[in-house]
Protein backbone atom coordinates (compact mmCIF):
# COMPACT_ATOMS: atom_id res chain seq x y z
CA UNK A 1 0.00 0.00 0.00
CA UNK A 2 1.19 3.48 -0.51
CA UNK A 3 2.36 5.64 2.23
CA UNK A 4 2.16 9.25 2.34
CA UNK A 5 5.98 9.08 2.38
CA UNK A 6 6.22 7.12 -0.70
CA UNK A 7 3.96 9.55 -2.27
CA UNK A 8 5.88 12.48 -1.16
CA UNK A 9 9.46 10.63 -2.02
CA UNK A 10 7.78 10.56 -5.60
CA UNK A 11 6.60 14.18 -6.24
CA UNK A 12 9.15 16.05 -8.66
CA UNK A 13 10.96 19.37 -8.08
CA UNK A 14 9.14 22.41 -9.30
CA UNK A 15 11.76 24.77 -11.20
CA UNK A 16 11.28 28.09 -12.83
CA UNK A 17 10.12 27.99 -15.62
CA UNK A 18 7.71 25.31 -14.22
CA UNK A 19 7.02 23.92 -17.96
CA UNK A 20 9.78 21.94 -20.26
CA UNK A 21 12.38 24.43 -21.03
CA UNK A 22 11.36 24.00 -24.94
CA UNK A 23 7.54 25.40 -24.13
CA UNK A 24 6.72 29.21 -23.99
CA UNK A 25 3.21 29.76 -22.88
CA UNK A 26 2.80 33.30 -21.51
CA UNK A 27 0.38 35.27 -20.09
CA UNK A 28 -0.93 32.49 -17.90
CA UNK A 29 -3.94 32.24 -16.10
CA UNK A 30 -4.33 29.78 -13.30
CA UNK A 31 -7.09 27.74 -11.96
CA UNK A 32 -7.77 25.09 -9.48
CA UNK A 33 -10.19 22.42 -10.75
CA UNK A 34 -10.69 19.37 -8.89
CA UNK A 35 -7.46 18.29 -7.92
CA UNK A 36 -5.09 19.67 -10.75
CA UNK A 37 -4.14 23.21 -11.25
CA UNK A 38 -4.41 24.39 -14.88
CA UNK A 39 -2.97 27.43 -16.67
CA UNK A 40 -4.62 28.90 -19.89
CA UNK A 41 -2.14 31.16 -21.74
CA UNK A 42 -1.24 32.38 -25.24
CA UNK A 43 0.92 30.29 -27.13
CA UNK A 44 4.76 31.86 -28.17
CA UNK A 45 7.08 30.02 -30.57
CA UNK A 46 11.03 29.57 -29.44
CA UNK A 47 12.76 32.48 -32.31
CA UNK A 48 9.39 33.53 -32.75
CA UNK A 49 9.24 36.82 -34.37
CA UNK A 50 6.10 38.14 -33.16
CA UNK A 51 3.85 37.54 -30.10
CA UNK A 52 1.71 34.32 -29.26
CA UNK A 53 1.95 32.82 -33.11
CA UNK A 54 0.48 29.40 -31.86
CA UNK A 55 -2.73 27.75 -31.01
CA UNK A 56 -4.05 27.61 -27.33
CA UNK A 57 -2.25 24.64 -25.62
CA UNK A 58 -3.18 23.61 -21.62
CA UNK A 59 -0.98 21.90 -19.01
CA UNK A 60 -1.94 21.24 -15.92
CA UNK A 61 -0.52 19.73 -12.92
CA UNK A 62 -1.99 18.18 -9.38
CA UNK A 63 -2.87 20.45 -6.91
CA UNK A 64 -0.23 18.23 -4.27
CA UNK A 65 2.71 17.64 -6.81
CA UNK A 66 3.57 20.80 -8.82
CA UNK A 67 5.98 19.60 -10.39
CA UNK A 68 4.08 17.54 -12.79
CA UNK A 69 3.23 19.44 -15.41
CA UNK A 70 1.00 17.66 -18.25
CA UNK A 71 0.64 18.65 -21.32
CA UNK A 72 -3.81 18.44 -22.56
CA UNK A 73 -2.70 19.37 -25.92
CA UNK A 74 -4.21 21.73 -28.12
CA UNK A 75 -7.43 22.83 -26.66
CA UNK A 76 -8.49 25.35 -29.50
CA UNK A 77 -7.09 26.15 -32.72
CA UNK A 78 -6.64 30.09 -34.09
CA UNK A 79 -8.48 29.28 -37.11
CA UNK A 80 -11.89 28.55 -34.86
CA UNK A 81 -12.64 31.88 -34.87
CA UNK A 82 -15.16 32.85 -37.85
CA UNK A 83 -13.13 35.84 -38.33
CA UNK A 84 -9.89 33.92 -38.27
CA UNK A 85 -10.77 31.29 -40.99
CA UNK A 86 -7.15 31.20 -42.90
CA UNK A 87 -5.49 31.42 -39.63
CA UNK A 88 -3.70 35.43 -40.73
CA UNK A 89 -4.38 36.76 -37.21
CA UNK A 90 -3.10 35.35 -33.36
CA UNK A 91 -4.70 34.06 -30.21
CA UNK A 92 -3.89 36.80 -27.67
CA UNK A 93 -4.04 36.33 -24.21
CA UNK A 94 -7.08 34.59 -22.83
CA UNK A 95 -9.41 33.93 -19.45
CA UNK A 96 -11.34 31.12 -18.59
CA UNK A 97 -14.38 30.79 -16.38
CA UNK A 98 -17.05 28.48 -15.08
CA UNK A 99 -20.52 29.62 -16.60
CA UNK A 100 -23.86 29.22 -14.11
CA UNK A 101 -24.08 26.38 -16.28
CA UNK A 102 -21.43 24.40 -15.00
CA UNK A 103 -19.20 24.55 -18.37
CA UNK A 104 -16.04 26.53 -19.28
CA UNK A 105 -15.92 29.59 -21.48
CA UNK A 106 -13.02 30.69 -22.89
CA UNK A 107 -12.30 34.56 -23.77
CA UNK A 108 -10.31 35.85 -25.77
CA UNK A 109 -8.84 38.74 -28.56
CA UNK A 110 -7.64 38.06 -32.03
CA UNK A 111 -4.66 40.70 -32.46
CA UNK A 112 -6.28 42.65 -35.67
CA UNK A 113 -9.76 43.39 -34.08
CA UNK A 114 -11.26 45.01 -31.00
CA UNK A 115 -13.90 42.50 -29.95
CA UNK A 116 -14.10 39.56 -27.45
CA UNK A 117 -14.39 36.38 -28.83
CA UNK A 118 -15.96 33.60 -26.58
CA UNK A 119 -15.74 29.37 -26.80
CA UNK A 120 -16.78 26.80 -24.74
CA UNK A 121 -16.08 23.53 -23.53
CA UNK A 122 -17.80 20.96 -20.83
CA UNK A 123 -14.30 20.14 -19.70
CA UNK A 124 -11.09 22.57 -18.43
CA UNK A 125 -9.22 21.08 -21.19
CA UNK A 126 -11.06 19.47 -23.63
CA UNK A 127 -11.27 21.07 -27.20
CA UNK A 128 -13.59 24.17 -27.32
CA UNK A 129 -15.82 25.22 -29.61
CA UNK A 130 -16.13 28.47 -30.80
CA UNK A 131 -19.56 30.31 -29.55
CA UNK A 132 -19.88 33.52 -30.38
CA UNK A 133 -18.85 37.47 -29.87
CA UNK A 134 -19.64 39.41 -26.24
CA UNK A 135 -22.37 41.92 -28.01
CA UNK A 136 -24.82 44.85 -26.76
CA UNK A 137 -28.49 43.64 -26.64
CA UNK A 138 -28.73 45.04 -30.15
CA UNK A 139 -26.23 42.73 -31.59
CA UNK A 140 -23.60 45.37 -32.17
CA UNK A 141 -20.40 43.56 -30.49
CA UNK A 142 -18.56 45.21 -27.63
CA UNK A 143 -15.86 47.24 -28.97
CA UNK A 144 -17.84 48.05 -32.49
CA UNK A 145 -20.13 50.62 -30.84
CA UNK A 146 -19.34 54.30 -31.32
CA UNK A 147 -17.36 55.90 -28.39
CA UNK A 148 -16.31 52.34 -27.10
CA UNK A 149 -12.62 51.73 -26.46
CA UNK A 150 -11.11 48.40 -28.20
CA UNK A 151 -10.93 45.42 -26.42
CA UNK A 152 -7.66 43.83 -25.26
CA UNK A 153 -6.67 40.99 -23.08
CA UNK A 154 -9.97 39.57 -21.49
CA UNK A 155 -10.26 38.25 -17.59
CA UNK A 156 -13.05 36.85 -16.22
CA UNK A 157 -14.85 36.50 -13.06
CA UNK A 158 -18.33 34.42 -12.96
CA UNK A 159 -20.38 35.24 -9.47
CA UNK A 160 -23.90 32.96 -9.48
CA UNK A 161 -25.48 34.34 -12.89
CA UNK A 162 -23.15 37.56 -12.80
CA UNK A 163 -20.05 37.43 -15.25
CA UNK A 164 -17.06 40.10 -14.69
CA UNK A 165 -15.51 41.18 -18.03
CA UNK A 166 -12.33 43.10 -17.62
CA UNK A 167 -10.32 44.35 -20.56
CA UNK A 168 -8.08 47.48 -21.84
CA UNK A 169 -5.35 48.33 -23.16
CA UNK A 170 -3.71 52.05 -22.54
CA UNK A 171 -0.72 53.31 -24.18
CA UNK A 172 1.58 55.89 -23.11
CA UNK A 173 0.61 59.29 -25.35
CA UNK A 174 -2.66 57.69 -26.11
CA UNK A 175 -5.36 59.96 -24.65
CA UNK A 176 -8.33 57.84 -26.19
CA UNK A 177 -7.71 55.01 -23.92
CA UNK A 178 -9.02 55.62 -20.84
CA UNK A 179 -8.10 52.86 -18.28
CA UNK A 180 -9.02 48.94 -17.33
CA UNK A 181 -13.11 48.47 -17.89
CA UNK A 182 -15.57 46.25 -16.05
CA UNK A 183 -18.23 44.71 -18.64
CA UNK A 184 -21.32 42.91 -16.51
CA UNK A 185 -22.66 40.36 -18.94
CA UNK A 186 -25.64 37.77 -18.98
CA UNK A 187 -26.19 34.78 -18.22
CA UNK A 188 -25.96 33.52 -21.99
CA UNK A 189 -21.77 34.68 -21.09
CA UNK A 190 -22.60 36.85 -24.40
CA UNK A 191 -25.02 39.88 -23.72
CA UNK A 192 -23.66 43.07 -21.98
CA UNK A 193 -26.14 43.86 -19.14
CA UNK A 194 -23.51 46.81 -17.66
CA UNK A 195 -21.36 48.66 -20.43
CA UNK A 196 -18.00 48.97 -19.55
CA UNK A 197 -17.50 51.11 -16.41
CA UNK A 198 -13.79 52.25 -15.74
CA UNK A 199 -12.49 50.77 -12.45
CA UNK A 200 -8.32 51.63 -12.95
CA UNK A 201 -6.61 54.80 -14.95
CA UNK A 202 -4.41 54.29 -17.39
CA UNK A 203 -0.97 56.56 -17.92
CA UNK A 204 -2.46 59.29 -19.07
CA UNK A 205 -5.65 59.53 -16.51
CA UNK A 206 -3.53 58.73 -13.47
CA UNK A 207 -2.50 61.96 -12.16
CA UNK A 208 -4.02 62.19 -8.34
CA UNK A 209 -5.16 58.47 -8.33
CA UNK A 210 -2.13 57.10 -6.62
CA UNK A 211 -1.89 55.11 -9.36
CA UNK A 212 1.68 57.36 -10.58
CA UNK A 213 3.93 55.94 -12.34
CA UNK A 214 2.22 52.26 -11.86
CA UNK A 215 -0.99 52.80 -13.84
CA UNK A 216 -2.88 50.47 -15.46
CA UNK A 217 -1.36 49.30 -19.41
CA UNK A 218 -2.71 45.72 -19.87
CA UNK A 219 -3.49 42.21 -19.18
CA UNK A 220 -6.20 43.06 -15.92
CA UNK A 221 -6.97 39.84 -14.61
CA UNK A 222 -9.64 39.13 -11.82
CA UNK A 223 -9.37 37.74 -8.27
CA UNK A 224 -11.44 37.09 -5.37
CA UNK A 225 -10.03 36.65 -2.09
CA UNK A 226 -12.60 36.22 1.03
CA UNK A 227 -14.50 39.79 0.94
CA UNK A 228 -11.65 41.72 -1.12
CA UNK A 229 -11.42 40.93 -5.20
CA UNK A 230 -7.97 41.90 -6.39
CA UNK A 231 -7.11 43.24 -10.28
CA UNK A 232 -3.96 41.88 -11.19
CA UNK A 233 -2.54 43.77 -14.08
CA UNK A 234 0.76 44.80 -15.90
CA UNK A 235 1.48 48.34 -15.26
CA UNK A 236 3.06 51.31 -17.76
CA UNK A 237 6.76 50.34 -17.28
CA UNK A 238 5.30 46.46 -18.61
CA UNK A 239 7.81 44.35 -16.85
CA UNK A 240 5.73 44.54 -13.36
CA UNK A 241 2.67 42.93 -12.49
CA UNK A 242 0.51 45.12 -10.02
CA UNK A 243 -2.33 44.91 -7.74
CA UNK A 244 -5.74 47.26 -6.37
CA UNK A 245 -8.66 46.13 -4.51
CA UNK A 246 -12.25 46.90 -4.24
CA UNK A 247 -15.10 45.78 -2.32
CA UNK A 248 -17.03 45.34 -5.08
CA UNK A 249 -16.30 44.16 -8.78
CA UNK A 250 -17.20 46.73 -10.87
CA UNK A 251 -15.86 49.66 -8.46
CA UNK A 252 -13.10 51.81 -8.13
CA UNK A 253 -10.26 50.05 -7.24
CA UNK A 254 -7.70 51.59 -5.37
CA UNK A 255 -3.46 50.44 -6.10
CA UNK A 256 -2.37 48.46 -3.69
CA UNK A 257 1.05 47.53 -4.93
CA UNK A 258 3.46 45.86 -7.30
CA UNK A 259 3.78 42.08 -6.86
CA UNK A 260 6.26 41.12 -8.76
CA UNK A 261 8.74 42.54 -11.67
CA UNK A 262 10.17 40.25 -14.04
CA UNK A 263 13.84 42.31 -13.68
CA UNK A 264 13.57 42.19 -10.36
CA UNK A 265 13.27 46.34 -9.84
CA UNK A 266 12.49 47.30 -6.61
CA UNK A 267 13.46 44.85 -4.52
CA UNK A 268 16.25 45.74 -2.28
CA UNK A 269 16.24 41.98 0.22
CA UNK A 270 19.36 41.02 -1.85
CA UNK A 271 20.78 43.95 -4.22
CA UNK A 272 19.87 47.32 -4.41
CA UNK A 273 15.80 48.32 -4.84
CA UNK A 274 16.53 49.71 -8.67
CA UNK A 275 19.11 47.41 -10.02
CA UNK A 276 17.59 45.20 -12.57
CA UNK A 277 18.70 41.35 -12.18
CA UNK A 278 17.23 39.91 -15.48
CA UNK A 279 16.15 41.43 -18.67
CA UNK A 280 12.41 42.24 -18.80
CA UNK A 281 9.62 43.63 -20.84
CA UNK A 282 6.16 42.89 -20.76
CA UNK A 283 4.29 41.23 -18.19
CA UNK A 284 1.13 39.37 -17.63
CA UNK A 285 -0.31 36.94 -15.17
CA UNK A 286 -2.47 36.60 -12.05
CA UNK A 287 -2.48 35.20 -8.31
CA UNK A 288 -4.20 31.13 -6.88
CA UNK A 289 -4.67 29.75 -4.11
CA UNK A 290 -3.37 26.39 -4.63
CA UNK A 291 -3.56 23.87 -1.46
CA UNK A 292 -2.69 26.47 1.59
CA UNK A 293 -0.45 28.72 -0.57
CA UNK A 294 -1.26 31.48 -3.10
CA UNK A 295 1.44 32.21 -6.05
CA UNK A 296 1.68 34.91 -8.62
CA UNK A 297 2.29 33.36 -12.03
CA UNK A 298 4.01 35.89 -14.71
CA UNK A 299 6.58 35.46 -17.64
CA UNK A 300 10.01 35.74 -18.42
CA UNK A 301 11.60 36.90 -21.80
CA UNK A 302 14.07 34.69 -23.32
CA UNK A 303 15.61 34.34 -27.17
CA UNK A 304 17.14 37.69 -26.41
CA UNK A 305 13.37 38.94 -27.54
CA UNK A 306 10.27 40.00 -26.87
CA UNK A 307 8.40 36.86 -28.44
CA UNK A 308 9.50 33.49 -26.67
CA UNK A 309 8.33 34.00 -22.90
CA UNK A 310 7.77 31.13 -20.80
CA UNK A 311 5.51 30.83 -17.70
CA UNK A 312 7.51 31.18 -13.97
CA UNK A 313 5.57 31.53 -10.67
CA UNK A 314 6.48 32.84 -7.43
CA UNK A 315 4.84 32.30 -3.32
CA UNK A 316 3.41 35.32 -2.35
CA UNK A 317 1.60 36.17 1.15
CA UNK A 318 -0.98 38.59 2.58
CA UNK A 319 -0.53 40.96 5.29
CA UNK A 320 -3.37 41.66 7.56
CA UNK A 321 -4.60 44.87 5.84
CA UNK A 322 -4.68 42.38 2.47
CA UNK A 323 -1.79 44.09 0.73
CA UNK A 324 0.60 41.75 -0.92
CA UNK A 325 4.62 42.75 -0.75
CA UNK A 326 6.47 42.28 -3.76
CA UNK A 327 8.05 39.08 -4.26
CA UNK A 328 11.40 38.18 -5.92
CA UNK A 329 11.96 36.07 -9.01
CA UNK A 330 13.63 32.72 -7.77
CA UNK A 331 14.57 29.39 -9.61
CA UNK A 332 12.05 27.32 -7.08
CA UNK A 333 9.15 29.28 -7.45
CA UNK A 334 6.34 26.29 -7.05
CA UNK A 335 8.49 23.85 -4.91
CA UNK A 336 7.34 25.13 -1.31
CA UNK A 337 10.96 25.75 -0.72
CA UNK A 338 14.57 25.31 -1.96
CA UNK A 339 15.42 23.27 -4.14
CA UNK A 340 18.21 20.24 -3.27
CA UNK A 341 21.50 21.30 -3.16
CA UNK A 342 22.95 18.38 -4.55
CA UNK A 343 23.67 17.04 -8.49
CA UNK A 344 22.97 18.35 -11.81
CA UNK A 345 21.17 21.80 -12.33
CA UNK A 346 20.28 23.05 -15.92
CA UNK A 347 21.51 26.62 -16.97
CA UNK A 348 18.10 27.73 -17.85
CA UNK A 349 17.04 27.47 -14.24
CA UNK A 350 18.69 30.63 -13.93
CA UNK A 351 16.12 33.34 -12.26
CA UNK A 352 18.89 36.34 -12.62
CA UNK A 353 20.75 37.62 -15.89
CA UNK A 354 22.77 40.12 -16.29
CA UNK A 355 26.04 41.61 -17.48
CA UNK A 356 28.66 44.90 -15.21
CA UNK A 357 26.06 47.59 -17.73
CA UNK A 358 22.44 47.17 -16.40
CA UNK A 359 19.62 46.94 -18.44
CA UNK A 360 15.93 46.69 -17.44
CA UNK A 361 14.71 45.33 -21.28
CA UNK A 362 15.44 42.64 -22.73
CA UNK A 363 16.67 43.05 -26.64
CA UNK A 364 20.36 44.01 -26.95
CA UNK A 365 23.09 41.67 -28.27
CA UNK A 366 25.36 42.28 -25.87
CA UNK A 367 23.91 40.07 -22.93
CA UNK A 368 23.54 36.82 -22.48
CA UNK A 369 20.23 34.58 -23.33
CA UNK A 370 18.56 31.77 -22.86
CA UNK A 371 18.19 29.69 -26.05
CA UNK A 372 17.75 26.04 -26.75
CA UNK A 373 18.69 23.95 -29.96
CA UNK A 374 17.04 23.40 -33.05
CA UNK A 375 13.41 24.61 -34.14
CA UNK A 376 9.96 25.51 -32.26
CA UNK A 377 8.52 22.34 -30.67
CA UNK A 378 11.88 20.37 -30.42
CA UNK A 379 12.16 18.82 -27.19
CA UNK A 380 15.51 20.36 -26.47
CA UNK A 381 16.39 21.07 -23.20
CA UNK A 382 17.59 25.33 -22.77
CA UNK A 383 21.15 26.42 -21.88
CA UNK A 384 22.57 29.97 -21.50
CA UNK A 385 24.11 31.33 -24.64
CA UNK A 386 26.18 34.62 -25.46
CA UNK A 387 27.58 34.71 -22.23
CA UNK A 388 30.56 37.67 -23.05
CA UNK A 389 32.86 38.48 -20.31
CA UNK A 390 30.65 39.81 -17.17
CA UNK A 391 27.90 37.93 -18.26
CA UNK A 392 26.30 36.22 -14.86
CA UNK A 393 23.94 33.90 -14.51
CA UNK A 394 22.05 33.88 -11.21
CA UNK A 395 20.07 30.55 -9.19
CA UNK A 396 17.81 30.81 -6.06
CA UNK A 397 17.59 28.63 -3.46
CA UNK A 398 19.47 25.38 -3.06
CA UNK A 399 19.49 23.87 0.30
CA UNK A 400 23.12 22.38 0.69
CA UNK A 401 24.79 19.89 2.70
CA UNK A 402 28.17 18.75 2.31
CA UNK A 403 29.26 20.56 -0.93
CA UNK A 404 32.39 19.56 -1.24
CA UNK A 405 32.84 20.81 -5.15
CA UNK A 406 31.33 22.37 -8.22
CA UNK A 407 31.22 21.80 -11.77
CA UNK A 408 30.34 23.64 -14.78
CA UNK A 409 29.43 22.05 -18.25
CA UNK A 410 30.18 24.94 -20.97
CA UNK A 411 31.55 25.62 -24.36
CA UNK A 412 32.93 28.08 -26.70
CA UNK A 413 35.47 29.81 -28.26
CA UNK A 414 36.61 31.04 -25.28
CA UNK A 415 39.68 31.54 -22.83
CA UNK A 416 38.98 33.00 -19.40
CA UNK A 417 36.94 31.69 -16.03
CA UNK A 418 34.11 30.92 -14.72
CA UNK A 419 33.85 32.73 -10.89
CA UNK A 420 31.45 31.57 -8.65
CA UNK A 421 29.63 33.39 -5.63
CA UNK A 422 26.87 33.39 -3.48
CA UNK A 423 25.49 36.27 -3.59
CA UNK A 424 25.76 38.71 -6.76
CA UNK A 425 28.63 40.86 -5.40
CA UNK A 426 30.16 38.16 -2.81
CA UNK A 427 33.51 36.98 -2.45
CA UNK A 428 34.61 34.23 -5.19
CA UNK A 429 34.35 31.18 -4.03
CA UNK A 430 35.60 29.04 -6.84
CA UNK A 431 37.42 29.50 -9.67
CA UNK A 432 36.49 27.15 -12.66
CA UNK A 433 39.28 28.57 -15.94
CA UNK A 434 38.27 27.42 -19.30
CA UNK A 435 39.06 27.09 -23.02
CA UNK A 436 38.20 26.14 -26.46
CA UNK A 437 35.98 23.93 -26.78
CA UNK A 438 33.32 23.19 -29.73
CA UNK A 439 31.87 20.16 -27.29
CA UNK A 440 30.45 20.71 -24.24
CA UNK A 441 33.00 19.89 -21.63
CA UNK A 442 32.68 20.07 -17.67
CA UNK A 443 35.19 21.87 -15.57
CA UNK A 444 35.58 21.49 -11.64
CA UNK A 445 36.92 23.04 -8.16
CA UNK A 446 37.10 22.07 -4.92
CA UNK A 447 34.80 24.25 -2.61
CA UNK A 448 33.38 24.07 0.98
CA UNK A 449 30.60 25.76 1.93
CA UNK A 450 28.84 25.87 5.72
CA UNK A 451 25.45 23.66 5.51
CA UNK A 452 22.47 26.44 4.68
CA UNK A 453 20.59 27.67 1.87
CA UNK A 454 22.45 29.64 -1.19
CA UNK A 455 21.97 31.38 -3.84
CA UNK A 456 24.72 30.69 -7.25
CA UNK A 457 26.11 33.40 -9.01
CA UNK A 458 28.59 32.01 -12.37
CA UNK A 459 30.45 34.89 -13.89
CA UNK A 460 32.15 34.71 -16.96
CA UNK A 461 35.53 36.15 -17.18
CA UNK A 462 37.65 36.19 -20.11
CA UNK A 463 37.38 36.55 -24.33
CA UNK A 464 35.06 34.91 -26.32
CA UNK A 465 31.54 33.93 -26.06
CA UNK A 466 30.58 31.22 -23.66
CA UNK A 467 27.78 28.65 -23.40
CA UNK A 468 26.97 27.50 -20.68
CA UNK A 469 24.52 23.66 -20.29
CA UNK A 470 24.42 23.17 -16.14
CA UNK A 471 26.36 23.37 -12.70
CA UNK A 472 26.96 20.62 -10.32
CA UNK A 473 26.80 20.44 -6.69
CA UNK A 474 29.17 17.57 -5.47
CA UNK A 475 28.92 16.61 -2.04
CA UNK A 476 30.64 14.02 0.26
CA UNK A 477 31.74 13.68 3.59
CA UNK A 478 33.51 16.60 5.57
CA UNK A 479 37.66 16.21 5.66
Amino acid sequence: METEAVRESMKKEAYNPYLPSWEYIPDGEPYVFGDRVYVYGSHDFYNGYVFCMGDYVCWSAPVDDPGSWRCEGVIYRKTADPLNREGKMNLYAPDVTVGPDGRYYLYYVLDKVSVVSVAVCDTPAGEYSFYGYVHYEDGVRLGERPGDEPQFDPGVLTEGKDTWLYTGFCGQGDRSRTGAMCTLLGEDMLTVRQAPRIVAPGCEYSDGTGYEGHAFFEAPSIRRRGDVYYLIYSSQVMHELCYATCDRPDGSFTYGGVIISNCDLHIDTYKPAEQPMAYGANNHGSIVRIGEKWYIFYHRHTNGTWYSRQGCAEEISFREDGGIPQVEMTSCGLNGGPLKGEGEHPAYLACNLFTDEPSVYVGDDRFPKIVQEGRDGDEEEGYLANMKDSATAGFKYFDCRNVRSISVTARGYIDGAFEIRTAWDGEVVATLPVAFTNVWETYTADVELPDGVYAFYITYRGGGVAGLKSFTLGCGAAK
